[in-house]
């Protein structure tokens, strides 16, 4: 684990290094191809492996997006979306949304990186960047994909002048230069003037499998029924669906996206570009369309929805077939009632919408891990950085039980989103009604509970999951600005734990996905963090409400240290636990009572780098002769306090991709190392740092590569484990113990960065299966290595 730390490790090597001045020669000659280049075939695979890697989300550096035709057209933009003291609301900018062909987009302030007009092809933004790292090849310094000092340079004298500045700043950015091959194709390609997609070619790419086309129109016949029981359903589906990749389960492997469309099922798609799915579509008739997803697949946004005859059967039982609480009928899009979706849906069973929910509870959580957000730090610098969730279950929870609670309680229950994306600072720092009307409805479910349930809760009231694939209880690991969610329960034993019920988790949902706006107000964006405050204290208190009482209120600030108690808002049910607890770490009690005997679902259980109670941290062992060696030291090296840890803290250390490579017997083993930072305090708004605790940082590991962005890669050999982990359990920060980590850790100036880079995507889709996408490059360790060492 510590082997991210190795990543930091190199880091500091680097840190007090003089930039070397640039070759006098490059790299190679350009060789421009003889033959005609076709820009599906030859140069968008090169753009996919090397460019995509940066440039392909909200966070893609001056928006400049490369994952299809489509991004590279549009161009590059000098605006940023990511803007923490934005005042005004920014247009959006969403490729196939807000625009539709590269005029479009130019007029709103998106110039082409590729030669326009009687422009020379190397007078090209494209060209001209990847032929100065051919020319200055050197990658030294730090980088940051997301400064505020790049480029995003607009003509050719522009961006002569950035890269006089900076010579070490060609593309790819901060890594070695492309391969000669590949940039003769991409500059040859330029040369013969960038041409895109034939139009058959784009029709192939747009085109729906016949596979498929069964599935689609089977959905869209039954999403657009005029019968209002069908039409609130459907609206209910696409507000919970509209950053899904859906796959028809077909076999295909094809995704697609559902959108709202004026236009009927059978023509093109005319899409109503709202900013929030439950947005006015100001139109008298629309359909819900389902539009095939062509781009290369990048695995921060690809979340994978299945719709195929299971889930149209699902959809039958669970919304079609129950009888409604009232004769269905269609609501509006007044802008408050559909920011709340118990208002907009409360004629829809509560059980029904919970059940689904429960029935897609990973999709839907990680919505607001790796949705909207692409780069996270709105939505994760809410949580710990390792968590695990349980659900409460229908038959138990109340707000399903007893659905007039919701109705009760309506204008508790209401959401940031419902004031839009234009909110002043003032209205979220201090009249934020939102947050006060969460902790009222908190209170309230409190009480209730405490009247229904006296004799107290314990295990039997938790979702225990219905059908093979179900996700009872699930793990979270946050890698700063980032995170994943898993099934089941990994890692050690986290610090905290939720307990989600039905409301709980559709106002999650509505608030820092469906209601929120990338392109919103700096206000917009605090009255969201804030009201996840209160959801996440709510959460972790129906955790607490499980434990025992004279324990609980001691439990929730030792996750809160240097807080005001009473600015916590804790409430804790009352009422006593409904299991009586035998040890002082009644969490882990709970939590091995619901594992063990509550779950009836397959493949969910604890692993090796939980440590039942009592069980210390084993020590290194002696030799590596089996795998179950290798186990044992990476657990050992993922203790609290362990050296590594104690001298390396930085943010840009929190995912780690191992290979080990000449297995005696075994073939190559792929590990992910995550660390878990810990926080004192997850309440604080600016400064993080100041509540990071690194002697209490701790790792975990997991066979295969898991998270977004990896930070650091590492390749050892069996044979030199020893040394690794002697490195990583006796780490001093000294000159010598960065030499040794240099050994494994692969910087991201070395030579070689793109082979290793290519066999651990390889080995990445592997390890996904359909959800399978290019990794991100963007938060690779910033600091490249002294040349001079590499």
């Amino acid at each position: 684990m510590r082997i991210l730390l190795s990543v930091i490790a190199l880091f500091l090597l680097l840190a007090g290094c003089a930039t070397p001045p640039p070759p006098l020669t490059p790299a190679y000659q350009f060789q421009p191809p003889t033959r005609q280049l076709n820009y599906l075939t030859d140069v968008e695979p090169i753009l996919v492996k090397r460019c995509v890697v940066c440039h392909s989300c909200y966070n893609s550096p001056c928006q400049l997006k490369l994952s299809s035709w489509d991004g590279l057209d549009r161009g590059a933009s000098k605006e940023q979306i990511y803007n923490a003291g934005r005042l005004k609301t920014m247009d959006p900018s969403r490729l196939l949304i807000d625009a539709h062909s590269a005029a479009e987009w130019r007029e709103k302030g998106f110039f082409s990186v590729k030669q326009e007009g009687s422009q020379e092809y190397t007078e090209s933004l494209l060209f001209m960047l990847l032929d100065h790292k051919r020319l200055s090849p050197d990658v030294s310094g730090e980088y940051y994909s997301e400064a505020s000092d790049l480029t995003c340079a607009q003509s050719t004298s522009e961006l002569q002048k950035y890269l006089k500045k900076h010579p070490n700043r060609g593309m790819p950015f901060g890594f070695p230069p492309l391969k000669q091959e590949e940039f003769n194709t991409v500059g040859g390609w330029l040369s013969q003037g960038a041409p895109g997609p034939t139009p058959q070619q784009q029709e192939a790419l747009e085109a729906v499998p016949d596979k498929d086309q069964m599935m689609v129109k089977k959905w869209e016949t039954l999403l657009n029924m005029s019968d209002p029981k069908y039409q609130m359903t459907a609206r209910y589906l696409y507000e919970h669906l509209f950053l899904a990749h859906i796959t028809f389960e077909t076999g295909s492997n094809e995704f697609y996206e559902i959108v709202r469309s004026r236009t009927k099922p059978g023509s093109d798609i005319d899409i109503i570009a709202t900013v929030r799915p439950y947005d006015d579509p100001e139109t008298e008739e629309f359909y819900y369309r389902f539009r095939k997803i062509y781009s290369t697949i990048v695995y921060k946004t690809h979340m994978v929805f299945p719709m195929g005859e299971d889930q149209y059967k699902r959809t039958h039982e669970l919304f079609l077939k129950p009888v409604w609480m009232t004769t269905p009928h269609l609501v509006g899009y007044d802008s408050k009632m559909s920011a709340n979706p118990f208002e907009t849906f409360e004629q829809i069973p509560a059980r029904s919408r919970y059940q689904w929910l429960l029935d897609n509870a990973r999709y839907i959580i990680m919505t607001f891990i790796r949705g909207p957000v692409c780069k996270g730090q709105v939505a994760l610098n809410v949580i710990d950085d390792h968590f695990w969730l349980m659900f409460m279950d229908p038959d138990h929870d109340l707000a399903v039980k007893f659905p007039g609670f919701l109705k009760l309680n309506n204008e508790t229950l209401r959401l940031p989103g419902e004031n839009g994306s234009d909110i002043r600072l003032y209205n979220s720092l201090i009249k934020n009604k939102h947050y006060a009307w969460a902790i009222d409805y908190y209170k309230a479910r409190q009480q209730f509970y405490g009247a229904i349930y006296p004799e107290g809760l314990d295990a039997t009231v938790l979702w225990k999951g219905n059908r093979p694939d179900d996700d009872p209880v699930l793990t979270v690991f946050r890698h700063f600005d980032s995170a994943s969610v898993h099934r089941g329960v990994l890692g050690g034993l986290p610090k905290t734990m939720w307990v989600v019920d039905f409301p709980l988790l559709e106002r999650i949902y509505y608030s820092l996905v469906a209601g929120f706006d990338i392109y919103g107000t700096a206000g917009h964006q605090l009255a969201t963090r804030l009201y996840m405050d209160a959801l996440r204290i709510e959460g972790e208190s129906y955790f607490l409400d499980f434990m025992p009482e004279e324990k609980r209120r001691e439990m929730m600030l030792s996750w809160y240290l240097d807080t005001d108690p009473k600015k916590l808002h804790y409430t804790p049910a009352q009422i006593p636990a409904g299991k009586k607890f035998t040890t002082d770490e009644p969490n882990r009690e709970l939590i091995e009572d619901v594992v063990k005997n509550r779950i009836v679902v397959e493949g969910i259980d604890f692993d090796q780098n939980y440590l039942p109670a009592g069980v210390p941290y084993p020590g290194l062992p002696e030799k590596y002769e089996e795998v179950e060696d290798i186990i044992q030291a990476f657990v050992s090296a993922s203790a609290p306090g362990i050296s590594f840890f104690r001298h390396v803290g930085s943010h840009n250390a929190n995912v780690a991709w191992v290979r080990i490579t000449n297995i005696p017997g075994e073939d190559d083993k792929v590990v992910s190392v995550v660390v878990n930072r810990w926080h004192n305090n997850v309440r604080v708004l600016f400064s993080e740092a100041v509540n990071l605790d690194p002697s209490k940082d701790r790792a975990d590991f997991l066979e295969g590569l898991i998270g977004t962005y990896p930070n650091y890669f590492f390749i050892v050999e069996a044979s030199d484990l020893p040394d690794f982990f002697d490195i990583l359990d006796n780490y001093t920060d000294s000159q010598e113990d960065l030499i040794r980590l240099d050994k494994y850790g692969i910087n991201r100036s070395e030579d070689n960065f793109w082979d290793v880079y290519d066999w651990f995507q390889e080995a990445f889709n592997t390890y996904q299966g359909q959800e399978k996408g290019i990794a991100d490059l963007n938060r690779y360790y910033h600091r490249a290595a002294d040349t001079e060492q590499n």
